[in-house]
């Protein structure tokens, strides 16, 4: 990827009801997590952040909002957090659906789709219908169609809700060798222990307002999680292997 050091800027971001003047500033090149309790406005920030909800926020110099589709489509890839393709496509062809926003050859769509599900240890199921997958199996395609894109920042919230052990491990691996190639990476995760243990950084909302925003040892202090979750908690273990005692 063709990566340009260009930050994505949300300047007092206010969608009434959800986020109230949220102010943050994303660098490529980053793992960054956001965190907090249901209904805290995660999915809203991603949301805003792709250029899905209506409010200031830029790329680079740039407003999303003056960004034309296709242009936005190629600098960011955004994975939802529900969704459920309407026809039973073949997992080839849905994935290959991430190049449109490019004029490429059809060599070097099919080359780019077949990458992004190696990547994601879904090349086998090529030939399956999306809707003949399980829950585990359609959100490893479902990312690599957004991985096949290319895109220079890779929104995606909560990738690995439906993930078993391994494959989670190896999308977070994947994730972390994304983000040291200099894309941004933004996750919406609710496992604490995976943004301590993963990101670079760590936003935490409460009741759509920014709660902590830092490196994951500051951001998920145990203050922090008490103060946000109203949970009594312990960090134990190594750095980069802690684990969360209730």
């Amino acid at each position: 990827m063709n990566l340009a050091p260009r930050n994505l800027t949300a300047e007092n971001l206010t969608v009434p009801g959800r986020l109230a003047s949220l102010t943050t500033a994303l660098r490529p090149g980053e793992l960054t997590a956001i965190c907090g309790p249901n209904g805290a406005g995660k999915t809203t920030l991603l949301r805003a952040l792709a250029g899905l909800e209506a409010g200031p926020v830029t790329l680079g110099e740039t407003p999303l909002a003056v960004l034309p589709p296709r242009r936005r489509a190629q600098e960011i890839g955004y994975l939802p957090q529900h969704a459920e393709p309407a026809w039973n496509l073949t997992v080839e062809a849905l994935v290959r659906l991430g190049r449109l926003p490019h004029r490429t050859s059809r060599a070097e769509d099919e080359a780019a789709a077949k990458a992004a599900l190696t990547a994601l240890d879904a090349a086998h199921l090529a030939p399956r219908g999306i809707h003949t997958l399980s829950g585990g199996e359609r959100a490893r395609v479902l990312l690599a169609r957004v991985l096949a894109g290319q895109p220079r920042w890779i929104l995606a919230d909560e990738p690995l809700a439906s993930l078993d052990l391994a494959h989670a491990a190896t999308l977070l691996a994947h994730f972390r060798g994304l983000a040291d190639a200099g894309a941004g990476v933004v996750l919406v995760v609710h496992s604490l222990a995976h943004a301590m243990n993963h990101a670079d950084r760590v936003i935490v909302l409460q009741n759509g307002r920014l709660a902590a925003d830092g490196p994951p040892a500051v951001a998920l202090s145990e203050e922090i999680i008490e103060h946000v979750w109203n949970v009594r908690a312990q960090w134990t273990g190594p750095q980069g292997a802690r684990a969360l005692s209730l």
